[in-house]
């Protein structure tokens, strides 16, 4: 998929150096065509390497996609410099007054937080609710996914007894719905988190289906029958090496923090960690990006909420 991002963005070269096909907006400028228009509210605090993740995550499909970076004006994080949120990022009202096709909302290292005690808690609402009339289909990673559910359907998330971390195993439960279409009956994908939601809560909410989910990590992905909700209770953007990054930075700050489960080859930390979620994670964006995306969005980019 061609990816139209500034020309200077330093996920760019990274993608290219990959032989993935980044578009420049020059380039772009001469297609007559209308790329989807796509919105990432990054809320990790390593922001550049999350650009670069989702970025190789959207690059699977033919379609011409036009990506804005959105941070929080309420809250700024000390992990990215200032020069760069200058130059790549924009916040909410910058863009009220437009539409998009579809918006990604990331995961953020609060979970531990209730809701209402982070930073930026009212001015996500307000993207949340703001969404609802302005995106064809909002997009749900990790910890966005679990404020998302608990702000439009009221499912509240709950504490583990120690931190999910790891590879798992999940299910297919339901392979009509295209948002799986392609899947094998069991997948893996990462997860990285200390609190979950509940099975049994999700099923309660009518406007919900579960689409898979793990005995060991519980609800991975669950969305809204009408598909404009998507939510996703891992990481399956990750690449091979940002569990092992978090792993020993945790260590390095002398954390009880356990081996992350089915990752290195024999448990052994000195050996490269097996990539075998990467299949998947290309096909779920994939299908979100075509089926419940460019599918649904309509071709006046203004019309989209009416």
């Amino acid at each position: 998929m061609p990816i139209k991002v500034q020309n200077d963005l330093p996920a760019k070269k990274i993608l290219e150096d990959e032989n993935i096909f980044v578009m420049d907006e020059k380039r772009a400028f001469t297609q007559d065509i209308r790329p989807l228009e796509v919105a990432i509210l990054n809320l990790m605090p390593l922001k550049e390497d999350t650009e670069l993740q989702l970025l190789r995550s959207l690059s699977n499909t033919p379609l011409q996609v036009n990506v804005t970076f959105l941070t929080t004006k309420s809250y700024v994080g000390k992990n990215t410099p200032l020069s760069h949120l200058d130059q790549f990022y924009q916040t909410i009202d910058d863009v009220k007054g437009k539409k998009f096709d579809g918006l990604i909302i990331t995961g953020a290292p609060v979970e531990q937080l209730p809701f209402e005690e982070v930073a930026y808690w009212d001015e996500l609402c307000g993207i949340f609710e703001w969404s609802k009339s302005h995106v064809t289909s909002t997009f749900h990673i990790c910890w966005g996914a679990q404020a998302g559910i608990f702000y439009h359907y009221g499912i509240r998330k709950e504490e583990l007894s120690g931190k999910l971390f790891g590879i798992y195993e999940h299910r297919v439960m339901n392979r009509k719905v295209p948002l799986v279409r392609g899947f094998d009956d069991v997948f893996f994908a990462p997860h990285s988190r200390y609190t979950a939601i509940r099975s049994e809560d999700v099923k309660k909410a009518e406007e919900l289906v579960i689409l898979a989910e793990s005995d060991e990590a519980g609800v991975f992905l669950c969305m809204s029958k009408d598909g404009r909700q998507i939510f996703v209770f891992g990481h399956p953007e990750y690449d091979r090496i940002t569990l092992a990054n978090e792993f020993n930075r945790d260590l390095d700050k002398g954390l009880d923090i356990q081996i992350p489960k089915n990752y290195y080859p024999d448990d052994d930390a000195s050996k490269r960690p097996l990539l075998k979620w990467r299949a998947h994670a290309n096909a779920l964006y994939t299908n979100w990006l075509n089926y419940y995306v460019y599918q649904a969005t309509p071709y006046d980019v203004e019309s989209i909420g009416r």
